[in-house]
């Protein structure tokens, strides 16, 4: 009678895993904590940025029709950009005393490294002895960041409080949130800008041998904040400051615009100061009701 041999199977991985469980756990706990701290420290956005290395070259030359504009301006520079290597597309757009040329890379391509090659191309046709000379500014080049160009969040401020006041807490919470290093800018719409308004009596300033100049330089010298060096204070140097500016409009009326024989010429003896408002460039509502809007940026690069 033959014996039966018991034939015995193995799987490398499973028996490895069976005959080393304190290394597998380890191993375990390894992977688990790099996933953690992977997720945590992973760029997250509601809409992601997309870097497209896309630059912009905008040429003022005034007077000059669309057509001059293409010959002397957008060829040139367009015959010395195409000759860099990497360039997907370029359109170009010729308007009377304006040219605007789009230059878009391929995706390996980086944007600073575009923008440096487009600088160094722009450079090379304004050295050309065709390229007018008479242009009142050298061609902007330029990177457009999307990412910034639209706000990420909308804060309304409403309820039963005046315009005023919630003025006065927007541009508080404006400089909070401009202070978090994730935030490029914060816009705030829906509000009334004010401006002072000088009402000036020109025979009260020409009897006292006054010029509008004369108020002029007053109102400048009396509104500036100089710095004062500095103070050494238990072992500590602390700059100093001395602030001049002017924060209502009693202070306003009390500038002196001259001083002569004892006898002191404040602004608001030759003329009326006032507040007005200056026409609204913005509106912000809310279910038909006037909001103060905080218009919120992200900075580029940085997490939503």
């Amino acid at each position: 009678m033959e014996e039966k041999k018991s034939l015995i199977k193995q799987f490398g991985p499973s028996t490895f895993s069976v005959k080393n469980t304190m290394t597998v756990y380890v191993l375990t706990a390894i992977i688990f904590i790099a996933g953690i701290k992977s997720y945590t420290s992973m760029p997250s956005e509601a809409f992601p940025e997309i870097v497209t290395p896309e630059i912009y070259v905008g040429t003022p030359y005034p007077g000059n029709s669309p057509l001059d504009i293409e010959k002397l301006i957008t060829r040139p520079l367009e015959k010395e950009i195409n000759g860099i290597s990497g360039v997907d597309k370029i359109n170009s757009t010729s308007v009377e005393g304006y040219s605007t040329i789009q230059v878009k890379f391929n995706f390996d391509v980086t944007p600073d490294e575009a923008l440096r090659k487009v600088k160094d191309k722009v450079d090379a046709a304004m050295g050309q002895p065709d390229f007018p000379t008479d242009l009142p500014a050298d061609p902007n080049v330029f990177e457009l960041n999307f990412s910034e160009l639209m706000p990420i969040m909308n804060i309304n401020m409403s309820g039963e409080f005046s315009l005023d006041q919630l003025k006065d807490y927007g541009e508080y919470l404006e400089e909070r949130i401009e202070d978090l290093t994730e935030i490029s800018k914060v816009d705030i719409r829906g509000i009334d800008a004010k401006e002072v308004r000088i009402l000036v009596d020109s025979k009260k300033l020409e009897s006292m041998q006054l010029g509008f100049r004369d108020i002029a330089g007053a109102i400048q010298n009396e509104n500036m904040t100089i710095s004062g060096g500095n103070l050494l204070v238990d072992g500590y140097r602390r700059n100093v400051r001395v602030v001049g500016e002017i924060r209502d409009l009693d202070e306003l009326r009390n500038v002196i615009i001259k001083s002569e024989k004892m006898q002191l010429v404040r602004l608001g003896d030759v003329a009326e100061i006032e507040f007005d408002e200056v026409e609204r460039q913005s509106y912000a509502r809310q279910y038909g009701a006037s909001v103060v809007m905080l218009d919120v940026f992200k900075r580029s690069g940085e997490n939503q």
